[in-house]
């Protein structure tokens, strides 16, 4: 426990300093807005609250780590619930509050504003076995389940498709509805404020993928880990945050110095990234 308490010191200290300091050098970096999601809202604790998308999609914000996001997938048979906030009490009482198929709880990621207290309340967890090994997940006292890159989740006339969206961390993953034109890519594409613990040229990679993706299935947009005003992940971000990785590995682009010791930061295309020396390759 206290090593989990720990890491979600950590990334809210890292979620907050990033926010804190606008390179002088480079064009101003998003600064957080007021919270704005839409959507009536169908549930409301101290702990989160959800709003619905549209008649089969839930939005939920948290309120411990920059409104952390978690998302209810429903379809005829079963729904989906993705990720689990940092600490939500009871949330499988109120995801069955919101629908009454049985719930299948996926990861986009394993850290602690996600893969938070509540993945207890359920007795399974998929997640991209490049995360398995995270010690945001070691408090876990349920059954870990593989993802497996490009399979389908099968909701009943819904599907997700498991995309592998490494660059984050080694094993982020956005989930896509094709039918529905929209996708759920948690810190993948950092909400216009990626924390990059991988390299750029993993992050060009799977912006390259996930912009081809987008392309190909009319996707309009991603719904991500976190909001900052509206912030919506098309695929013209994807292919910005695409550019600058290039640019970075080419030499023609970097960072000024973060608040935190060795980081850096560039911000640029209405986005900002956060990464070491280490990630420059």
């Amino acid at each position: 426990m206290k090593k989990v308490l720990l890491s979600a010191i950590i990334v809210a200290a890292v979620h907050s300093a990033t926010f804190a300091q606008a390179p002088a050098a480079q064009a101003p970096a998003p600064q957080p807005r007021p919270l704005q999601i839409e959507g009536k809202e169908v549930f409301k604790n101290d702990d989160v609250v959800f709003r619905q998308i549209d008649e089969h999609t839930w939005v939920g914000s948290g309120h411990v780590m920059a409104s952390e996001s978690l998302y209810l997938v429903e379809g005829s048979e079963k729904a989906v619930l993705i990720d689990a906030g940092t600490r939500i009490a009871d949330l499988d009482k109120i995801v069955a509050s919101i629908t009454s198929k049985p719930v299948m709880l996926v990861a986009t990621h394993a850290h602690p504003d996600h893969t938070g207290s509540a993945i207890n309340s359920f007795a399974e967890l998929y997640i991209n076995p490049a995360d398995a090994g995270s010690s945001s997940v070691s408090h876990y006292k349920g059954k870990l389940k593989e993802l497996k890159d490009g399979e389908a989740i099968d909701l009943g006339g819904r599907t997700l498709d498991v995309v592998f969206t490494p660059a984050h961390t080694p094993g982020s993953t956005t989930f896509i509805d094709r039918k529905a034109g929209y996708g759920f890519s948690g810190d993948s594409f950092g909400s216009g404020n990626l924390l990059l613990s991988g390299t750029f040229s993993t992050l060009l990679a799977t912006c390259q993928k996930m912009s081809g993706i987008m392309e190909k299935q009319g996707i309009r947009q991603l719904y991500p880990g976190h909001f900052f005003g509206k912030n919506a992940e098309t695929k013209q971000r994807v292919d910005d945050m695409a550019a600058i990785s290039k640019d970075v590995l080419a030499g023609k682009l970097k960072g000024e110095a973060g608040a935190r010791g060795g980081s850096l930061v560039i911000s640029a295309n209405g986005v900002r990234i956060n990464y070491s020396e280490a990630s420059v390759k």
